[in-house]
């Protein structure tokens, strides 16, 4: 019995034969999907499924999945350690942040250490990848097959032909399987093929590392059902817009480690190179003595990577009666917060004050720990004192003013004592041994207006 596609309503479950715009029964608009009415087969046909039978958790064996280390350490470290051999793993991005790129250095790496390579693409020809691959690899890409074509079913055959260790899926939406009459990028298309790579990549006699490449939307989010998120072991996000150098991986999603590491990646002519120190990317390199009014800086947690980053403030005249408060890189309501408690607990007006904040390199933060740093860089705008480049401040500021604790604090010390730092402003009695340190002083300090005072003082 031939199959009937119908249109279903995410938000109520009402069916149409034909797309609508908007729902007739709960009157949403966009929610249709495409759903394929499968015919109901008789009891015969689970006859024919193999003989399965439960086990006992007890009984089963535990193990830890095997990994393919990389050479691109940025990689590794997002994926906890590397690609694990029997995993499915997705990784979105926007237009021209460097997906096939990077996947295509993966690819040659694999390679390298002796594991075949399946790239199979539906965006791009052979000999457009074969460019690309004489532009940024180095190696003579023995173990890479490449394959370009928009039916999966090829692609299967291909897997089964070659028996490869890894195989590279760009992209999932483009792809089509035969047996399903819907365009691709569909739901029934863009899912049933995802099984189809999941069911090689979980292969018990036969396991695979599968790596797919998702289309990102408008809102910046995977294009797709969100069930194609809760089917893959790892969703891996590239941020970074054309044009710039910086690229920054993160996991949403990591089903053989952590979700908070962030690998951090520099794009050039040679392809996508790691950054073993990010934090020369988010601070400015001035010559020695030179100071500038507005910047501080603090150190944030990216993962269990200590990152030092700069803040910039630019405190201006406003002659209009609402100022304006401006942030690339804070939640307005966090900005405001701040200067509330500038004013307030620090005693500085900034009623008439246009107040702008940034980050060098344009990192978010998203931590309590940089409050006491972007506070600092207000006051020292507004003062046109400078602060010098050998002092960080690493501490959250409460509504009282009082400076308050943040987590792994040793760690950012030691990582500033490791840098070179002369300084290190932090809150009072949050320490909990000595630290045996080389040359950096740690000052504590349990009030804002302290310290205020104190790099003013210094500063006169």
């Amino acid at each position: 019995m031939k199959t009937k596609i119908l249109y279903r309503c995410s938000q109520c479950g009402y069916e149409s034969p034909r797309w609508m715009g908007k729902c007739q029964e709960c009157e949403a608009w966009n929610t249709f999907e495409e759903v394929i009415n499968q015919p109901k087969t008789n009891n015969s046909s689970s006859a024919k499924a193999r003989k399965f039978s439960a086990k006992k958790l007890s009984e089963v064996m535990s193990g830890n999945s095997d990994r393919i280390v990389t050479r691109i350490q940025e990689f590794n470290r997002v994926l906890g350690g590397g690609i694990v051999k029997d995993s499915l793993t997705i990784l979105t991005a926007r237009p021209g942040a460097g997906k096939s790129t990077l996947l295509l250095q993966v690819a040659d790496d694999v390679a390298a250490q002796g594991y075949k390579v399946l790239y199979a693409s539906a965006e791009e020809s052979e000999s457009q990848i074969k460019n690309r691959a004489e532009r940024i690899l180095k190696g003579n890409q023995r173990n890479i097959w490449l394959c370009s074509d928009t039916l999966l079913n090829n692609i299967l055959v291909s897997v089964e032909e070659l028996d490869p260790d890894l195989v590279i899926i760009d992209s999932i939406q483009t792809f089509i399987l035969e047996e399903y009459n819907s365009r691709p990028g569909s739901p029934v298309q863009t899912m049933e093929c995802a099984n189809e790579l999941l069911r090689i990549a979980k292969n018990p006699e036969r396991p695979r590392a599968v790596i797919m490449v998702g289309q990102m939307t408008k809102e910046d989010e995977m294009a797709g059902l969100r069930a194609l998120e809760h089917l893959v072991d790892t969703v891996l996000i590239l941020n970074g817009e054309s044009g710039e150098e910086l690229r920054a991986a993160w996991c949403s999603k990591n089903r053989f480690g952590s979700t908070g590491e962030i690998g951090f990646f520099a794009m050039t002519e040679q392809g996508m190179l790691s950054i073993d120190n990010p934090s020369e990317f988010f601070m400015t390199l001035r010559p020695d003595g030179e100071e500038v009014c507005g910047s501080t800086l603090t150190v944030v947690k990216e993962g269990t990577r200590p990152i030092i980053v700069e803040v910039e403030s630019l405190v201006s005249k406003s002659y209009t009666p609402y100022p304006s408060r401006i942030s690339e890189c804070l939640r307005r309501d966090q900005l405001n917060t701040l200067i509330s408690i500038l004013e307030q607990r620090g005693r500085i007006d900034l009623y008439d004050k246009n107040v702008v904040i940034k980050t060098t390199g344009g990192l978010q933060l998203k931590e309590q720990s940089v409050n006491l740093a972007v506070i600092l860089s207000i006051v020292s705008s507004v003062k046109d004192v400078p602060i010098p480049g050998d002092c960080v401040f690493v501490a959250d500021v409460g509504l009282t003013g009082e400076l308050k604790k943040v987590p792994a604090l040793e760690a950012r010390i030691r990582e500033l004592d490791r840098m070179g730092f002369k300084k290190v402003y932090i809150a009072q009695n949050t320490l909990k041994k000595p630290l045996h340190l080389n040359q950096i002083e740690v000052i504590e300090q349990g009030h804002l207006r302290e310290v205020i005072d104190l790099i003013l003082k210094n500063r006169n």
